[in-house]
């Protein structure tokens, strides 16, 4: 009879450390009385600052003359942007680059017979930085105009910043925050236990994308400077303790 109930308990006892090994081995990932939780912050805002840009050129195989010719369309340019209503001091011009244009010379069997000199291409840039973006806007869409005038003007599209992004930055965190917090209380109420302390918290990228652009996040962050009007997103991973 003793040794009846001796393997009655020995199995008893091989059947409960089956359980609890298995139970072990199950949750060897899991960490007891934690709640992980990301919160995303979203908000769409308008840019504040515009910066535009564009370029003009002279060509003459006289080196003078060709400045003299570039010179002559800046003031050209310069006329048209006032009559705009923008200021002298709003515009700042590069420095002039030259470059010495060649053609290629071919004998008449077709080989090629060396380089000619034809003459200079002289080229500066011109940029607009202003908080006025609709007048920015609407001058890099007309400024096609200088045409009528003798003036090719190579335009490129505008760049779209903002220049509150820090207190931006700073609002998306805390909404993040507060959704990750949110959806912790809720797993914690829905599994019967009660949020404890903030063990953690960790910032994800910030993201900046043009709106309804279909444009996707990059894992070193998206900075969007070719639409006007961007959203902004950030997520925080929080770990809490649970009672």
């Amino acid at each position: 009879m003793k040794q009846y109930t001796n393997a009655i308990i020995f199995g008893i006892a091989i059947v409960a450390s089956s359980i609890f090994l298995g139970k072990a081995y199950t949750d060897r990932n899991k960490k007891d009385g934690e709640i992980q939780v990301t919160g995303l912050g979203k908000t769409d805002f308008s840019s504040d600052l515009i910066v535009w840009e564009g370029s003009f050129s002279a060509d003459n195989a006289d080196l003078k003359q060709a400045y003299l010719t570039l010179e002559e369309k800046k003031r050209t340019i310069n006329n048209y942007l006032s009559k705009k209503g923008i200021k002298p001091e709003e515009l700042i011009y590069s420095a002039v680059k030259t470059n010495e244009k060649t053609k290629q010379l071919y004998t008449a069997n077709g080989e090629y017979a060396g380089q000619e000199f034809v003459g200079y291409e002289l080229t500066q840039s011109v940029q607009i930085e202003s908080k006025e973006v609709d007048k920015i806007e609407k001058v890099s869409r007309e400024i096609t105009e200088l045409l009528n005038q003798g003036v090719q003007f190579y335009s490129k599209a505008p760049r779209y910043y903002y220049t509150k992004l820090a207190d931006l930055k700073i609002e998306m965190i805390s909404k993040a925050t507060e959704d990750a917090r949110i959806r912790a209380e809720n797993i914690a109420k829905f599994s019967g236990g009660n949020l404890s302390d903030l063990e953690s918290a960790k910032m994800g990228i910030f993201q900046i994308t043009g709106q309804n652009s279909g444009e996707d996040y990059s894992w070193g962050g998206t900075f969007n400077t070719a639409n006007r009007e961007k959203t902004a997103s950030i997520t925080m991973k929080l770990v809490y303790k649970v009672d």
